[in-house]
């Protein structure tokens, strides 16, 4: 009998310790979102174990560029993590160089509440035809402007292009920060990598009201049509007639022009949603204030621009893939998304609680002006990036060593680019 009480006793305890096991399971993430996005994920990981007994979730942050080879890596040995988060365009990328990104179309249907995800939405999460993404951070971009500047040289906030041009002379001339002897200018920008100076021109562009930077969906070049010239133009002239940005922005990408706001030598600039958490902190305190991008046309709107959306991805050999799934539908839940919105500064749901933010985190939580949706070109045409880095050739070349007429520039630029965006088309399809 004891022999039996005792082999009874064994049993139950492996039975409970096989259990634990099974209920206590770990679910790997990669991302390159920083701290806040490792807190974001852990926190929600911890939300969704009320509904999944033992589930956690462990997020890996790495800069991007590591992030794209880490990724590709572990995907093409079968050392995958359990899901994947970044920006559409690298998700991509991953799709792209490895071909096992899951179909997730079957995954938001079984969504229930998912009204509040829009046609573009659902159009820059999908790549040839697969949803490659489930969408869940819309990227918002703004134009902001310091405010003690402005009080300074005696300005309100820049509503027409004409206004940015006469206040971005008086932040280079008037002193406004208060120090005679620094220099200051009008704007930071940035232009080293593709990215960089046409994702600058994006938001001119869409910010003004109008459609496509460089080629529309059926393929047709724009920079030539004359509202797209006319900001084409006056965009390069920031760099060198008006000399409104820092001689070497030429070189500057994302952390140069960063450290050109935080350092206080330019009054205008880039405020995406994430941004706010950490400029509302020590390196601005609060002084800036947001608005729409330029107004170029008396009869177009300026609004503010959705450069892109965060999303989570799921590799076709995810180790824990059916569960992977049910942790990426509950991204979109309200509970998950009301972290989203606290933590990152960004969501896509319409229902939450946005009392708590500051008012320039409440621009763009609850936005009253217009909302103009970049038109994600490479999902389209997958030979965008190609174009793209000719046509950033093109426009470094001008900045460097200026044309003497910007309009016979633009239309030569246009005829290379319709050149050899037939020429892609054809050998890549």
């Amino acid at each position: 009998m004891i022999r039996l009480l005792r082999g009874l006793a064994l049993a139950t305890a492996m039975f409970v310790a096989t259990g634990a096991r099974l209920s206590a399971q770990q679910l790997t993430l990669w991302h390159d979102g920083g701290d806040n996005g490792s807190k974001l994920f852990t926190q929600m990981g911890e939300a969704f174990a009320a509904s999944h007994p033992g589930v956690s979730i462990r997020a890996t942050n790495y800069p991007t560029d590591q992030w794209f080879g880490r990724v590709t890596a572990a995907i093409n040995t079968d050392t995958a993590p359990d899901l994947i988060f970044n920006n559409y365009e690298r998700v991509i990328r991953i799709a792209d160089q490895t071909g096992k990104i899951s179909e997730l179309r079957d995954a938001l249907q079984a969504v229930t509440d998912k009204e509040f995800l829009t046609d573009d939405d659902l159009r820059v999460s999908t790549y040839r035809g697969r949803m490659i993404i489930l969408p869940i951070q819309r990227v918002q971009m703004g134009f902001g402007v310091r405010e003690s500047w402005l009080k300074k040289v005696g300005e309100n906030f820049p509503v027409s292009w004409d206004d940015a041009k006469r206040v971005a002379v008086k932040f280079h001339d008037d002193a406004p920060d208060g120090d005679a002897k620094s220099v200051t200018f009008g704007f930071a920008l940035e232009a080293a990598k593709p990215r960089d100076l046409i994702h600058m021109l994006d938001l001119f562009i869409f910010g003004s009201g109008l459609k496509h930077t460089l080629i529309d969906p059926d393929g047709n070049i724009v920079i030539d049509e004359p509202r797209h010239a006319l900001v084409l133009r006056e965009f390069l002239k920031i760099f060198t007639t008006y000399k409104f940005v820092p001689p070497d922005t030429i070189n500057y990408s994302f952390n140069e022009m960063y450290q050109v706001i935080e350092g206080g030598r330019a009054g205008m600039f880039r405020v995406g949603d994430w941004n706010v958490g950490k400029w509302d902190g020590p390196s601005l305190k609060g002084d800036f204030v947001l608005g729409a991008w330029p107004q170029f046309f008396p009869d177009l709107k300026s609004g503010v621009v959705i450069g892109g959306m965060r999303g989570v991805a799921v590799p076709e050999n995810s180790p824990n893939k059916k569960l992977a799934i049910e942790f990426a539908q509950f991204m979109l839940s309200k509970q998950a998304q009301q972290l989203s919105l606290a933590i990152m500064g960004s969501a896509v749901r319409k229902d939450l609680d946005v009392s708590a933010l500051s008012p320039r985190a409440q621009f763009f939580a609850a936005p009253k002006g217009p909302l103009y949706a970049y038109d994600f070109p490479e999902s389209v045409h997958a030979w965008y990036p190609e174009l793209e880095a000719a046509f950033h050739k093109k426009l470094i070349g001008a900045i460097a060593n200026p044309p003497a007429d910007w309009t016979a520039f633009i239309a030569e630029t246009a005829a290379e680019m319709r050149a050899l965006a037939k020429q892609l088309a054809a050998k890549k399809g």
